[in-house]
């Protein structure tokens, strides 16, 4: 078979514009070489994929095939998450702990969370005045953040409340920029000079929000209360084939990981939908005819069900998704797949917006365009906002139900506009290993649709 095109440009060389201009990278890529193209001097080959076929084969193989990249440990991710991280975790550790994570996120549970989600962005609506625009991505990280120390963490208001959220709000900001992503992406330069220094400020953030997870844990171990429903409990419950639970590293580690996970995600998902909302008033007026029916207290979970909305989110995550890539995937021995043949070691990135802007799976790639997802259902192979397979996101139904209910909860509410500064087109940028629309983005609130927050299903 033809060897699989591509460069072989130093990491050094090609870092800056993967960094700072990921898409003009992604693209410029796929035009010289194709759907399946490496990168780097090797071996072994790094190899991006935007071949269904190909992704397809990949999410369909043995768990076995593939394994998580060795280089993760010591790195700036496994300082953040820890080295109980269901991300960095690869073999029975792995598949252990999804089956422990995986419950909290399915069944009736949801509809406990669709009620608290509901809440607190009505919470952070309440603080919006008409005319004064507002930052759209602090207002949407506020919300998911609430939602992630309620729903998750499953934390009153209080002391240990306020400073958690401070911290990692400041923690997650840090993490946010174009900048921090060079520390992510070149461990040499985690340095910790002192508090002043960049990496010595996030090094200490990071200790004081670890002391009060580790509180919080043991606060709950020593006053155990069987009723209660957020995901920490449920985690703390669980138990694996052998009778055992999670450790404390083990928790902290996974809360960690759904706070980073699904915090920064989600926030920014949001932000791009109340653009595409704001920017394109048709989608908002069909938006509209959609919730409208549904009455002053509808239930959350059939206000999450409506097509269109489903469309919405979906069209939001197609365009832009938020993370480009899966996760890294290395191949423990030779795989070949529609036509290509992969050597044992290649370092395989199923790169997620090549793949949603195909034109052959979705015409006019670069238009919002919600009814494409009434009209025809795409594969897991082809549209993957939350990656696939084995590794696929344990929390994509709980993150589409968050986007679904925030989204209907803030435009039942108000009435919004773009502010005149922010009123053309918006592309994404890097926050750390994520891409998000610009921070500048503003809405102003017009005018309240009701006169009081919309009263919600106890």
């Amino acid at each position: 078979m033809p060897a699989i095109p591509g460069s072989n440009a130093p990491f050094w060389r090609r870092a800056p514009k993967l960094i700072l201009r990921p898409l003009d990278y992604f693209e410029d890529n796929y035009r010289r070489y194709g759907a399946v193209f490496q990168v780097g001097e090797g071996p072994p080959p790094s190899i991006y994929v935007a071949d269904p076929a190909v992704i397809q084969g990949i999410f369909q193989a043995d768990a076995a095939q593939f394994h998580v990249p060795p280089q993760n440990v010591g790195s700036g991710l496994t300082f953040l998450l820890g080295d109980h991280s269901l991300l960095l975790l690869d073999g029975e550790r792995h598949r252990r702990h999804r089956r422990l994570l995986m419950p909290p996120f399915h069944g009736d549970r949801m509809r406990a969370y669709g009620n608290v989600i509901c809440d607190l962005t009505a919470q952070v609506m309440a603080n919006w005045q008409p005319r004064q625009a507002f930052n759209l991505r602090a207002a949407m990280q506020d919300i998911t953040l609430r939602v992630i120390l309620k729903a998750v963490f499953g934390l009153e208001e209080g002391d240990r409340y306020d400073r958690l959220r401070q911290l990692l709000s400041t923690l997650l900001e840090g993490l946010g920029t174009p900048f921090s992503a060079f520390f992510i992406f070149f461990p040499g330069l985690q340095k910790d000079l002192g508090p002043l220094s960049p990496w010595g400020r996030f090094v200490r953030i990071k200790a004081e929000i670890d002391a009060l997870i580790y509180a919080e844990i043991e606060d709950r171990r020593q006053h155990s209360q069987p009723d209660r429903t957020d995901i920490l409990a449920l985690m703390m419950s669980a138990r694996d084939d052998q009778g055992q639970p999670l450790s404390d590293g083990e928790l902290h580690d996974e809360l960690m990981t759904l706070l980073v996970a699904g915090h920064e995600t989600t926030a920014s998902a949001l932000a791009w939908a109340l653009y595409w909302v704001h920017w394109l008033p048709e989608v908002g007026d069909r938006l509209g005819q959609e919730l409208d029916p549904l009455g002053s207290a509808p239930d959350p979970l059939a206000v999450a069900s409506q097509p269109y909305l489903t469309a919405l989110c979906q069209e939001t995550l197609r365009i832009y998704p938020v993370a480009p890539t899966t996760g890294i995937r290395i191949l423990s021995r030779p795989l070949t797949l529609a036509g290509y043949d992969f050597p044992a070691g290649a370092v395989l990135f199923l790169n997620i917006y090549l793949v949603h802007h195909r034109e052959d799976l979705y015409p006019e790639p670069e238009r919002f365009n919600p009814e494409r997802f009434l009209q025809r259902q795409y594969s897991p192979a082809e549209f993957m906002p939350f990656g696939g397979g084995h590794r696929s996101c344990i929390g994509m139904a709980f993150a589409l139900m968050e986007m679904k209910l925030v989204l209907a909860t803030v435009l039942r509410h108000w009435e919004l506009e773009l502010a005149p500064g922010d009123s053309r087109p918006l592309h994404p940028v890097r926050r750390g290993l994520t891409l998000a629309p610009p921070g500048r983005l503003r809405l102003v609130p017009l005018a309240q649709r009701s006169p009081q927050p919309l009263a919600l299903t106890p």
